[in-house]
Order: structure tokens, then C-alpha cells, then sequence
């Protein structure tokens, strides 16, 4: 079964992308860096728990690869190039640094948005991946004004900040690959929280002045705030305009046009015919810091002069300062013509509103949400059961494809021989002689003995598609990998 290779997973639009993309029916695997307080697995399996939460239902878990797109070859071995090469016919290329400003320690943002596309690029030189698909942004188009063409990149336009210069040159080493077939450029807007639920986990931009303004109430234990002086005092007039757009939105146009292979090959901006002013973005701020205040600090305590706020403010504006410029008219013709049914969403002060409460009631994202830790996890007990690999399945004469949904789930082919499943391999194989569908909770029950694998069959827990396989094996094998190891 064919799938589609995911970079930037835990990223904001990266989980939007990995839950649209499994909900239309596509085989997703992942590559993912470990955090300081998850492995991968565990942080993919964190991002599913909460869409599982919100969806009410349980999704199958990708394979996750383990890797960073800021070593060569994403720091992955042999065998995971291999699995890579014999299961992945496409990738979405989503991780970027968001970093406006250079930094010499770190090397961002051009360690990952230029050395890590010219390694997912050299990735599928590597493996034979032709299908590629770049998250790239509308601000390639730098300081321009006026109206910006989807067919345009470089037309002397001086960068804003070192973000944009590095999405430019990233954006051209794509378009030069010529081992890859026409890529399909996506270039979003500002992209800001939920449109439903303002929920977001990245922070930059809409956000930045609310968490300045967030940070004078606490400091000056104040019950408002007047925004107009303060954006006078960055050289606003309110006028200026800004295009945001939704991470849902953008990930359902993402999303339809990597399933819609008419459409590859495009550039498409994926942007607003309608623009915010910035005097809205002040109402909105100034209206959700009220409602902070008022659940959190009560009547102003004290009363700072207003060029000691001016003063803070614009100083931790920083490098966001050039961000609030008017932006330009964002040609959108091609996305249009693909998409007509998708590119209309409302973006003004409700939408705005909804992710500033959101942003303030969840503190920013601080302190980071605890891991889950899934009750039973599938793959720790096949470990101990069978040999799970990368490599090459061990000789057994027949495929059998496992997928278990929901909490601690995943997908394995398992190599059977006539004595019984003898290894597993992550991913599902194409045309496996037999599949198995089940979720977790079922998969538990039957290690502890709590079900019997006919009677769950029965109850429609489990479904299979057995092919020239008899259903009696297909159980056993089901049975063989569910048996008890080391006290489940």
C-alpha cells in the first residue's frame, strides 16, 4: 500500500495535515526527532490521543521513522532508506523554522529550511520518490506590494526578514530537483489557530503582541489596554492589512490537492481575498486582554506612564515589527480553479477573537501538555513476541497485513510461514495475501484472554479481508501474535 512520507508532523499544521490526511483514506508515515521529554512514537501517539479526543472515534497510527531533517539522509539508516524506497511514493515536505531572525547558534532558520529541504530533496533522489510536495509561503514574495502572481518567485524583491529569504531559497532548490516530477508548491497565508476552536500550538506572529499585552496586565496589574498608541509607536496607522488564514482550512486545501494528482505540478496560494486591518487585530486584542484582566487581575492597581508601555512594547516587538506591514493583494487563481468548493472561509473579528482567548486560556502553550501514555501498547507486546524490523521480512511464505487503531495502535505486515508468524515489519505491505483490522482495546482483550478471537470476529471487532487465505489461519495467525509475552 502505497504512502505518503510526512515531514514537520508535530508541528501546528503538521498535525492537521497527518488527521486530514488519515481521514481520507491515505497510508501516512511520519519522520519525527525526539523530544526532551517524548520518543517519537510517544509524541505522535500524544497528537492522535487528542484528535481521537475531539473526533470521538479511534484513527490508525502511522509508521514513525526516526529521524531529523537537519542530518543527512534525516539521520536515518539503511534500512529505514529502504523501507522508504519500497513503500513511499510521495512526500510532504511541512517542517520549517519559523525563526524571523538568524541565529548563530542554532543556524536557523537556514539550517532547517534550506539544509533540511536540500536533505528531504537528496532523500528522494535517494529512494526514487518523485512526488513532491513543498509547504512553502506566501511571503517568498518579500516587500512587495500591489498584486502577487502564483506564478511568480523571484522578481527582485528584497526579503523582510531571514525567514523569507530562506523559504525563497528553498522554494528554488525544489523547482531545480529534475529526478522529481513537476512538484506542487503550497504557499498559506499567516496562518493562525482553529476556526472552530482557535486551538494552535505555535505562537508567532497574530500572537506576539497579545502575549506582550498579556505580560503589561500582569506586570502592571492593569484592567485594559489602549492598543492605539502602542501600534502608533511601531509607525502603524491601523490601516494596514494582513491575510490570515486558518491551519483547518489550510490543511483541508493541502489535503485535497495532494489526493487530486490533476492538480500536482501547481503553485497555489493558499490565501484570503479579504484582508484584516490591523486596527481590527488591536480591537481584538484589546478585547480579549479585558477579558483577561477581569478573570485575573480585577481593577487596575496601578497607572504606568504611557511612553514606559510604548517603550517595553516596542522593544518586544523586536523583529516582528516589519511583520505588521500592509500586505500585498495575493493572486489566488490557481487555487480557485482546483478548489472552488474550499477557498471560501470567514476570517474577521469573531475568528481573531477565538484564537486570542484560546492563546491566553492555554497560556501560550506553557507548561506543556503531560505525554500520554497509552494503557496498552501494541508494539511493545509484538516486541515480545516476534522480531519487528525495517529490513526485509524473514522468510514466511505469506503477508499478512495488521492494522490496530486507537491508543497504542499502529500498522505491521507480518512474514507467516507454515509454522506461524515468524517477524513484523512497520507499515502495511502492497497486496498482502490477507489484512486484519482491529483496535487496541479489542487487540488487549484478546491478550488478556477476555474475548475470544471468534467471538470478537463475531461482534464485528474485528475485520479481515482474507484473500486466498482460509479464515481459520487468518485467526491463527491473529491468535499467534496476540498470545501472552513476558506477563501481559
Amino acid at each position: 500500500m502505497p504512502y505518503h512520507l510526512l515531514t514537520g508532523a508535530t508541528g501546528l499544521l503538521g498535525t492537521y495535515l497527518l488527521r486530514d490526511g488519515l481521514a481520507a483514506g491515505r497510508q501516512m508515515a511520519v519522520v519525527v526527532r525526539p523530544s526532551a521529554m517524548e520518543s517519537p512514537r510517544q509524541r505522535v501517539e500524544s497528537i492522535m490521543a487528542r484528535w481521537e479526543r475531539e473526533l470521538g472515534y479511534a484513527l490508525p497510527r502511522p509508521p514513525v521513522l526516526v529521524g531529523n531533517i537537519g542530518q543527512p539522509d534525516l539521520g536515518l539508516d539503511r534500512d529505514a532508506l529502504d523501507w522508504i524506497a519500497q513503500h513511499c511514493v510521495s512526500v510532504i515536505h511541512n517542517a520549517a523554522s519559523l525563526s524571523f531572525v538568524a541565529d548563530e547558534r542554532t543556524g536557523e532558520p537556514y539550517r532547517s529550511n534550506v539544509e533540511g529541504t536540500r536533505h528531504v530533496l537528496e532523500l528522494c533522489r535517494k529512494t526514487g520518490i518523485r512526488g513532491f510536495h513543498h509547504v512553502s509561503t506566501a511571503y517568498v514574495c518579500g516587500l512587495r506590494s500591489g498584486r502577487v502572481l502564483e506564478s511568480e518567485l523571484e522578481v527582485g524583491q528584497q526579503p523582510g526578514n531571514d525567514y523569507e529569504k530562506t523559504k525563497v531559497e528553498a522554494e528554488k532548490m525544489v523547482r531545480r530537483a529534475d529526478f522529481l516530477d513537476r512538484p506542487t508548491i503550497y504557499r498559506p497565508a499567516i496562518i493562525i489557530g482553529d476556526s472552530a476552536t482557535g486551538y494552535s500550538t505555535t505562537f508567532h506572529g497574530f500572537y506576539t503582541p497579545l502575549k506582550i499585552g498579556q505580560a503589561l496586565v500582569d506586570q502592571f496589574q492593569l484592567d485594559t489596554i489602549d492598543g492605539e498608541p502602542l501600534i502608533a509607536a511601531l509607525g502603524l496607522t491601523g490601516r494596514e492589512r494582513k491575510n490570515f488564514v486558518p491551519v483547518d482550512w489550510v490543511s483541508r486545501l493541502i489535503t485535497y490537492l495532494h489526493g487530486r494528482p490533476e492538480h500536482h505540478g501547481g503553485t497555489y496560494h493558499l490565501a484570503l481575498p479579504e484582508r484584516v486591518p490591523v486596527a481590527v487585530c488591536r480591537e481584538v486584542i484589546e478585547r480579549a486582554l479585558r477579558e483577561y484582566a477581569g478573570k485575573n487581575r480585577g481593577k487596575g492597581a496601578k497607572n504606568p506612564e504611557l511612553a514606559e508601555m510604548q517603550e517595553t512594547f516596542v522593544e518586544q516587538m523586536g523583529a516582528y515589527r516589519a511583520y505588521w506591514r500592509d500586505d500585498p493583494e495575493f493572486d489566488t487563481t490557481n487555487t480557485a480553479r482546483a478548489a472552488p468548493h474550499l477557498v471560501a472561509c470567514d476570517v474577521g473579528f469573531a475568528t481573531l477573537l477565538r484564537t486570542a482567548q484560546f492563546a491566553l486560556e492555554a497560556n501560550f502553550g506553557w507548561p506543556r501538555p503531560q505525554p500520554v501514555r497509552p494503557e496498552f501498547d501494541v508494539e511493545e507486546h509484538l516486541r515480545g513476541v516476534l522480531p519487528i524490523e525495517l529490513g526485509p521480512n524473514g522468510a514466511g511464505g505469506l503477508r499478512v497485513a495488521l492494522q490496530v487503531n486507537g491508543p497504542g495502535g499502529g500498522q505491521w505486515t507480518l512474514a507467516v510461514n507454515d509454522c506461524g508468524p515468524v517477524s513484523a515489519r512497520p507499515g502495511l505491505a502492497d497486496d498482502p495475501d490477507a489484512i486484519l483490522y482491529l483496535n487496541s482495546k479489542t487487540f488487549r482483550r484478546c491478550v488478556l484472554g477476555q474475548i475470544d478471537l471468534r467471538r470478537a470476529a463475531g461482534l464485528g471487532l474485528l475485520t479481515s479481508e482474507t484473500g486466498d487465505m482460509a479464515p481459520e489461519r487468518l485467526l491463527a495467525v491473529l491468535s499467534a501474535v496476540a498470545r501472552s509475552a513476558g506477563g501481559d
